[in-house]
């Protein structure tokens, strides 16, 4: 075992100490890599506090199952989407993760709360029919080397039903065979990455393009 000199710290022991101070819900929000999820989930929090009375941090310790189910109960009156009540109750759940992990509680109070259906909201998004993604994928020209881009850029988007962030991420590394099936990396929100078998047609399509490159 290597011992660290007093020299070598890269801390001070002051620092130290105020990490270690740091309360675990305060840690939970700074894990949070993504910005507009770390807004999002923060207004959620802020939301229960206030319908709670909550005004400090080591009050959330005293949160009962009650209390969320009625939190609920007044999102739903607000006749928010299903989609949003989910997130918010997914939002609190994961700090009571946290702060279980923390040993800061001993249980999680959203565990067992009833939640909105996830296809509650199924319909809302409007989608192309297959007689319309045909007349889509055949606009741009296919004698054009910029014609021929942009239907593969199509045919990525309409066979994979990619986010537009997504597509617009996607480089050329980022297509290539995995396992002896050709293969697009996807990274999507929160740093996860996932991978997509690419469609047939999607792959002629690139291959006539000469490479896939979004951005």
């Amino acid at each position: 075992m290597q011992i660290v000199r007093p020299a070598e710290r890269l801390l001070t022991k002051a620092e130290f100490q105020k990490l270690q101070d740091v309360p675990p819900e305060a840690e939970w929000f700074a894990n949070i890599a993504n910005e507009n999820t770390r807004r999002a989930y923060r207004n959620d929090i802020r939301g229960f506090m206030k319908f709670v009375g909550i005004e400090k941090a080591q009050e959330f310790r005293s949160v009962t199952r009650a209390h969320v189910i009625a939190w609920r109960k007044k999102l739903e009156r607000q006749d928010l989407a299903p989609a949003s009540i989910r997130r918010k109750l997914s939002a609190l759940s994961d700090l009571f993760d946290h702060l279980c992990e923390a040993n800061a509680i001993t249980h999680n109070p959203v565990k067992g709360v009833a939640r909105p259906k996830e296809g509650a909201n199924e319909g809302k998004t409007p989608a192309l029919s297959d007689a319309q993604a045909k007349r889509l994928l055949a606009a741009p020209p296919a004698e054009t080397l910029k014609g021929k881009r942009d239907r593969a850029v199509l045919a990525v988007l309409l066979y994979h039903a990619l986010r537009r962030a997504e597509l617009c991420s996607l480089r050329v590394r980022d297509y290539g065979v995995r396992r002896g099936v050709q293969t697009l990396t996807v990274h999507g929100k929160g740093g996860k990455i996932r991978y997509l078998p690419v469609h047939p047609a999607a792959v002629q399509l690139i291959d006539v393009s000469g490479g896939l490159k979004m951005g």
